[in-house]
């Protein structure tokens, strides 16, 4: 299981320091946005620090081997560069800049584009009233013979540990920059695999206080797992095509060692995938099991209402009646009826209390 890193510059010895300036310092156009720039040969890391121009010249003179960039949120002057030495194609290079793209794989001349969504949950106790549950970045990777350049949009999509573990597995990383792509797209459904299991705990969470008895239902909580449970089915749901097509043949640049590895990855997603629409029939189901309950508990509060309205009513007709200034009225002139007008209110109320009790009015 591999995860992904901000790629840190290692193996540098003096020699090679002096000879070859850093990436982000040699580039002519100042390209900031370029966090590690790595030359692979037989799935060992070559040590120095290197220009992607440097980088590429280096890997074809020895025709063996291949280059790792990674870039994190480059502007259209940062990537220029890169994209004119690899000779990326200028609309993958604009999805790459501009992001909001959703899962995809493409071919352009003979570099693969492809997209990923990566997510994070955030913890209740780092979570704002009515923030996201789930937040999102995007991947994206430039695949080519001899090449793998990684654009990072947001800070749920780091690959250094993705880098590191794969640095660690040298005979992996010898089958070619494809292992790279294999390595990235392993540890992005491998989140997913993390998120759903704490979005499950949350959704346990609410379906236990949706049926538990005598309990406030807050909707506004589930409408708002609804929308993240959404928000991670659009990252979930059309990465399957891509996968499939990567372990398919769909390319000659992902030798068939590595197909293998991508059907493991996308049985995987099946998993996810398969979590996700459960999560959204359930919510759908707590959705109306709260609305129901809201409504009973309405019903009930109504009734209770009504009941002390009829209460309250029968003394108030009563005094209502004796509160008329006509001259003739029963019992105006009895020495008692100040008090038995008030013990017939008192009953009335009593007796009607006591049948709405009875009938779970009150």
């Amino acid at each position: 299981m591999f995860s992904i890193p901000t790629l840190g510059l290692r193996n540098r010895s003096p020699r090679a320091g002096n000879r070859r300036r850093s990436s982000v310092s040699s580039s002519p156009r100042g390209s900031t946005s370029v966090v590690d720039c790595a030359v692979y040969v037989d799935g060992v890391r070559l040590p120095g620090e290197w220009t992607h121009e440097q980088a590429m010249s280096e890997v074809r003179s020895r025709r063996n081997g291949f280059v790792w960039i990674g870039l994190h949120e480059p502007d259209q002057r940062q990537i220029n560069g890169v994209a004119e030495t690899f000779g990326l194609h200028e609309l993958a290079v604009e999805d790459a800049v501009h992001a909001h793209q959703r899962p995809k794989l493409e071919r352009y001349d003979d570099t693969l584009f492809m997209v990923l969504k990566t997510v994070h949950y955030v913890p209740d106790r780092a979570r704002a009233t009515n923030s996201e549950i789930v937040e999102s970045g995007e991947l994206m990777i430039f695949l080519g013979r001899d090449f793998v350049i990684t654009v990072r949009h947001g800070r749920q999509a780091e690959l250094t540990r993705v880098r590191t573990e794969l640095e660690q597995s040298p005979e992996h990383l010898a089958l070619g920059p494809s292992a790279v792509v294999h390595g990235i797209a392993d540890h992005v459904v491998d989140s997913y695999l993390e998120v759903t299991e704490s979005v499950q705990d949350d959704i346990d969470t609410i379906e236990t206080e949706v049926f538990a008895p005598r309990t406030s239902i807050d909707a506004e909580q589930i409408y708002l797992m609804k929308r993240e449970v959404m928000q991670l089915r659009r990252a979930v749901m059309p990465l399957s095509q891509p996968l499939q097509r990567l372990a398919g043949g769909y390319t000659a640049h992902v030798p068939d060692q590595v197909r293998s590895y991508f059907r493991d990855v996308e049985d995987h997603l099946v998993t996810v995938s398969e979590r996700v629409a459960s999560f959204d029939e359930l919510l759908t189901t707590l959705v109306d099991a709260t609305l129901a309950k809201i409504t009973l508990q309405q019903n009930t509060d109504m009734r209770k209402i009504s009941a002390w309205v009829a209460i309250i009513s029968t003394p108030t007709m009563i005094a209502g009646i004796y509160g008329m200034n006509f001259r003739i009225m029963p019992e105006t002139e009895w020495a008692f009826g100040y008090p038995v007008t008030l013990l017939v209110m008192m009953f009335a109320c009593v007796v009607l209390f006591k049948i709405f009790r009875r009938n779970n009015w009150l």
